[in-house]
């Protein structure tokens, strides 16, 4: 896969029409708030990225507004921020990680069934080919690790719990990297910690570098 596929999925994404919940859905949002972008989300930055990031889904009043994964919620406020603190991000663009969301479109509730989940993971599957540089991938929540695990075929699942700052080596792939997703209910409650979340991209920085040569994330 290429640069090239990937700006065809960044194109193609907004016009997805698989699922009719989400999509009625987003006709509703398209006329409480008709200045957002109301319509599945593609990913975001550097297309040559050596680390990816995958979400849950658009926040409704984040991503689904802007049509950039993150921006604008709390959750972007700690993503963003640590992107920054580790150099990948200036403010406009990203080098060196590309942003992206395991269902596309905002779900009420901020909860995709599982349905929507198995709809849109021909997409996630796709854009993680696409990333042909990629040496790490970050899992933010249970549902997103799960996607990422699927979407790579990983058998059996359960060989791969979800943990925070667990790693993951699967044939064939990046090492997989969880974290707690930084949200509210999350960090509110400090179930994740700003020194936890650091110790997160810490790490991701680590296998970054050990994954420069050879081919990335064979073996356990």
């Amino acid at each position: 896969m290429s640069v090239a596929a990937l700006r065809r999925l960044e194109r193609e994404v907004p016009e997805c029409r698989r699922c009719p919940r989400l999509g009625a859905y987003l006709g509703e949002l398209r006329e409480r708030h008709p200045d957002y972008w109301n319509s599945p989300v593609p990913g975001f930055g550097d297309r040559r990225a050596w680390l990816a990031i995958v979400g849950l889904a658009p926040g409704l009043h984040g991503a689904n507004r802007s049509g950039r994964p993150f921006w604008l919620d709390a959750s972007g406020e700690w993503l963003y921020g640590e992107l920054e603190r580790q150099g990948l991000w200036d403010g406009e663009r990203m080098t060196g990680a590309y942003l992206l969301n395991a269902v596309k479109c905002v779900p009420p509730q901020n909860r995709p069934n599982g349905a929507e989940q198995a709809a849109c993971r021909p997409w996630l599957t796709r854009e993680l080919a696409a990333l042909g540089s990629l040496r790490v991938v970050i899992s933010l929540g249970s549902i997103a690790h799960a996607a990422v695990l699927r979407s790579w075929e990983a058998r059996p699942r359960k060989r791969y719990p979800f943990g925070h700052c667990t790693l993951h080596r699967i044939d064939g792939h990046p090492p997989l990297l969880s974290s707690y997703h930084p949200s509210r209910q999350n960090t509110n409650t400090r179930v994740l910690t700003r020194p936890m979340w650091r110790a997160v991209f810490r790490r991701a920085r680590r296998l970054g570098r050990e994954n420069c040569v050879g081919t990335p994330g064979t073996g356990h």
